[in-house]
């Protein structure tokens, strides 16, 4: 997604069997971004696709509105543009029928969508306010059974749980502290167990770590691997294989991918090395995402205007493919979804 402040486009490339990518269109979100330079959202899932990959769901922080888009292999079409009942709204989680997004501006909150079609419609009274009104809202994400959204706050390093409704209202706010300094995105592996990318502390070099959680019936969480070093700096963004097996996170100040294998009770061991790919120096690999076949990784690497392209083994090790350009450096690039 460019993020351009004027117009807001997302950029489709079509993937070659061998992984690697030719950008086919650019298509308009009907909204603006929030401008900048690198990484001006701070977010991971700016730009969401569905749990079936029929729907694409993209932010427009400058214009407080998400966009949803139909996809048809690398062709969107745009379906539908909603306020997002809050101020810079930067990351989007959906599960079934319920959409959510996270409005980092103004009054840090969460709003919710019924997903009608392709479609969204405003929950009446789903807002739903963080533990401060700059939180610093990084991410979202529902739990793979849908009971559970987590949402990460850098500036108070939380991660707040909220058990969803029947009526897809949330529960009030249950704020869990992080294993580690410089919380930052989160994700679910298939059998619901919470990954949590960290930064690490100040002024540590490769400080950057990773930890695991199960969530409690009462929406706190237990600590299963408490801030497995990455290897890497500024770990902010994290992906799990649809399988399950393995969990990548970026490390935008190195410039590298780091890998860990998630046992079937959530504990995470780094593979062989731990760094498992690498871009170019000084490329900036910010968002990642796996593709839907789980065979490639795709970073976004804001400062050289490319995105990294990596191939899956069967171990868990990546193969660099190369990169495909199509996005400008640092001009303010953000999300990143891979069907």
């Amino acid at each position: 997604m460019s993020n351009a402040a004027d117009r807001n486009e997302v950029i489709a490339f079509a993937r070659a069997t061998d992984g690697s990518l030719q950008e086919t269109h650019r298509f308009p979100t009907g909204g603006r971004g929030s401008g900048g330079n690198h990484d001006p959202l701070e977010s991971q899932g700016s730009l969401t696709l569905s749990q079936d990959h029929s729907l694409l769901f993209a932010v427009n922080a400058g214009s407080g509105e998400v966009s949803v888009f139909r996809v048809h292999g690398s062709t969107l079409v745009l379906s539908d543009k909603v306020l997002s009942e809050g101020s810079e709204p930067n990351a989007i989680a959906h599960h079934g029928n319920l959409v959510y997004v996270v409005n980092t501006g103004g009054s840090s909150n969460v709003a919710g969508f019924l997903l009608e079609g392709d479609h969204l419609r405003y929950i009446k009274n789903s807002l739903t306010f963080l533990s401060t009104n700059t939180s610093g809202a990084a991410s979202i994400a529902f739990s793979p059974d849908g009971q559970f959204l987590a949402v990460t706050e850098r500036l108070t390093n939380n991660i707040d749980v909220f058990r969803v409704l029947a009526d897809g209202k949330l529960s009030p706010i249950v704020t869990n502290p992080s294993a580690g300094p410089g919380v930052f995105a989160v994700s679910f592996a298939p059998e619901g167990v919470a990954i949590v990318s960290e930064t690490g502390p100040a002024n540590v070099t490769n400080g950057s770590a990773v930890s695991s959680y199960a969530i409690l019936p009462n929406g706190t969480l237990s600590a299963i691997s408490t801030s497995v070093p990455t290897l890497g700096a500024a770990n902010c963004w994290n992906a799990v294989t649809p399988d399950g097996r393995f969990v990548y996170v970026s490390n935008a100040g190195s410039s590298t991918i780091s890998g860990f294998a998630i046992s079937a009770t959530g504990v995470l061991s780094a593979l062989p090395g731990t760094v498992v790919g690498e871009n170019p120096n000084g490329a900036g690999n910010l968002d990642i995402a796996v593709s839907a076949d789980g065979k490639f990784l795709y970073t976004l690497n804001s400062s050289n205007g490319t995105v990294g392209i990596f191939a899956i083994q069967k171990d868990g090790t990546l193969s660099n493919v190369g990169s495909s350009t199509g996005i400008g450096q640092d001009t303010g690039f953000n999300g990143i979804a891979a069907n």
